[in-house]
């Protein structure tokens, strides 16, 4: 058994996929009106979720999460800060802050006790990266072939998507702030990929002719 102590030096140890780029990430951030600003996001708890949310099951699952959404791009919040995410009609990723997602993996497992159904701890599968500010949408719409205009792409929605040719889970958490989960094997690629992104509007807006 690993006490209290043993686990908090273990903790100390971890390195996230992205720590290597966070002082180019804070470099490369730019305030201003067109502004735009890129930080990873750690050790986020995921849970990956395959049921039928018809079900009893899925009813004992949604009861754990707070709901499981019903249509795609909708995203159900939950306690402690979580969030579930519709990835396909029977498949969900369950997302919280590591704060708030202690258990969480054994209460979906319990959950789900012997009907038909999957939980996974899929934790250290992805990282988290958060892209905010007035040019975010601008910095993504240079490598992304969804639409992300508001009117298709409002906040709260959440797909499954290519940034720069990787796959990633794109989550719209507000007007100017995007979250996107890559696997943790793409996390240094796609972070200089949106830092490139990010270079033109570090200089000032050249005027228009008149």
């Amino acid at each position: 058994m690993v006490n209290a102590t043993d686990n908090t030096g273990v903790r100390a140890l971890r390195r996230s996929p992205a720590e290597h780029l966070w002082t180019d990430f804070a470099v490369g951030s730019v305030a201003g009106e067109r502004g735009v600003g890129l930080r990873e996001v750690p050790f986020q708890t995921m849970v990956g979720l395959r049921v039928d949310p018809l079900s009893d099951v899925g009813r004992r699952i949604a009861a754990v999460t707070g709901g499981l959404p019903a249509t795609c791009g909708a995203v159900s919040p939950g306690p402690a800060g979580a969030a579930t995410v519709w990835l396909g009609p029977d498949e969900f990723l369950v997302i919280a802050p590591e704060e708030g997602g202690a258990g969480l993996a054994a209460a979906l497992v319990a959950a789900l006790g012997d009907g038909a159904g999957q939980a996974v701890e899929l934790s250290s599968n992805r990282t988290t990266f958060e892209l905010s500010g007035p040019s975010a949408r601008a910095v993504l719409e240079k490598s992304c072939a969804a639409d992300l205009h508001p009117r298709s792409f409002a906040a709260g929605t959440a797909i499954t998507t290519e940034i720069g040719k990787i796959p990633t889970i794109l989550w719209r958490t507000g007007p100017e702030t995007f979250r996107l989960f890559p696997r943790a094997s793409f996390a240094d690629y796609l972070g200089r990929w949106l830092l490139d992104g990010m270079r033109e509007f570090a200089t000032a807006e050249l005027p228009s002719w008149r």
